[in-house]
């Protein structure tokens, strides 16, 4: 997701927060990289298999360079049948129990597989608070061709199952049944409407091969125009949180090399559908498309039902307090 568009200009160097909760995160995260890095030693390949982990690299602040990727593929031989979108209803019916019960959970999948064929429609801007930015871009994609927008929709729907388990409503802000978009200040009102409990809005990055791993996107306190993430930003952190260490232990992935000072957490103000949210909401980029190993792992339907259960534990964990 790091290339120029709306919601996607170059991650900022991340600052330093010291909340409580940084330090609970700090004791589950190193503990799950632990696992990660036995399983390097015992049993990691390292290569091209279903759910092959890279070699583990030091992190690093320096932002990645942006990319923008060519227009994705609408079809490749990488990406598997399940990849279809799914027809059932954007919006999950309660389940009757669970430890989620009364609770709405909005996920994000981002991008949208029509994008390309609508890139007038995705290049008119929109005002995030802090000024203008384009609707909505095509996303990324690995070197085979695989969307990014293909493995979002494919993660939410997992994550939407795995969640609807735990009693919860679950909505979609889109489901491959738009035309394009939404628009990312619209994403950011369907959460808003719903009254979420929480919201994910899920990525893959697009950077340059070598830099790897997993980052989550928190809010950054804003207050401009329309924007006022003020009252979401504690809550928000929290969430992103608990996400990155269930990610983490579930997974086996290696928080990023190149942003987040190996935290796999980043802060930023320049991303409309977190600044225009009035409920807590972060975005999770699940692995960087462009390098070939994280691309083994983003194209395994495997890995992804780790990555969706990785998610949804961080989502449940933070719901349940």
């Amino acid at each position: 997701m790091s290339y120029v568009g709306p919601d996607f200009d170059p991650p900022q160097p991340r600052r330093s927060r010291r909340r409580p909760l940084t330090v609970a995160v700090a004791a589950l995260v190193p503990g799950a990289l632990l696992g990660w890095l036995v399983y390097e030693t015992v049993g990691g390949s390292g290569g091209g298999s279903e759910d092959a982990v890279g070699t583990p690299t030091s992190s690093s602040s320096t932002p990645a360079s942006p990319t923008r990727s060519s227009t994705p593929s609408t079809s490749s031989t990488s990406a598997p049948d399940d990849e279809k979108p799914s027809t059932a209803p954007t919006t999950s019916a309660p389940a009757a129990s669970g430890p989620l019960k009364g609770k709405v959970v909005v996920i994000d999948p981002g991008h949208n597989p029509n994008n390309f064929q609508h890139t007038a429609d995705i290049n008119r801007k929109v005002n995030i608070g802090t000024g203008w930015k384009e609707c909505d871009t095509t996303g990324t994609s690995t070197n085979s061709g695989y969307a990014e927008a293909k493995f979002t929709l494919d993660v939410a729907h997992r994550l939407r199952t795995q969640l609807e388990k735990q009693g919860a409503t679950v909505k979609l802000t889109q489901d491959g049944d738009r035309t394009y978009g939404p628009c990312i200040d619209e994403r950011a009102s369907i959460g808003n409407k719903a009254d979420a409990d929480a919201v994910v809005s899920i990525h893959a990055d697009g950077a340059g091969a070598g830099q790897r791993g997993f980052h989550v996107i928190l809010p950054g306190k804003v207050k401009a125009g329309s924007a006022d993430t003020g009252p979401i930003v504690a809550a928000s952190a929290e969430l992103g949180e608990r996400i990155a260490g269930n990610f983490v232990r579930v997974t086996g992935s290696a928080p990023s090399n190149y942003v987040g000072d190996g935290t796999g957490l980043v802060t930023r103000k320049d991303l409309g559908g977190l600044n225009l949210s009035t409920v807590p909401k972060v975005f999770i980029e699940c692995g960087n498309m462009r390098d070939t190993k994280d691309a083994a792992q983003l194209t395994s339907s495997a890995w992804r039902q780790k990555a969706a259960q990785g998610i949804s534990e961080g989502i449940v964990s933070f719901l349940r307090g």
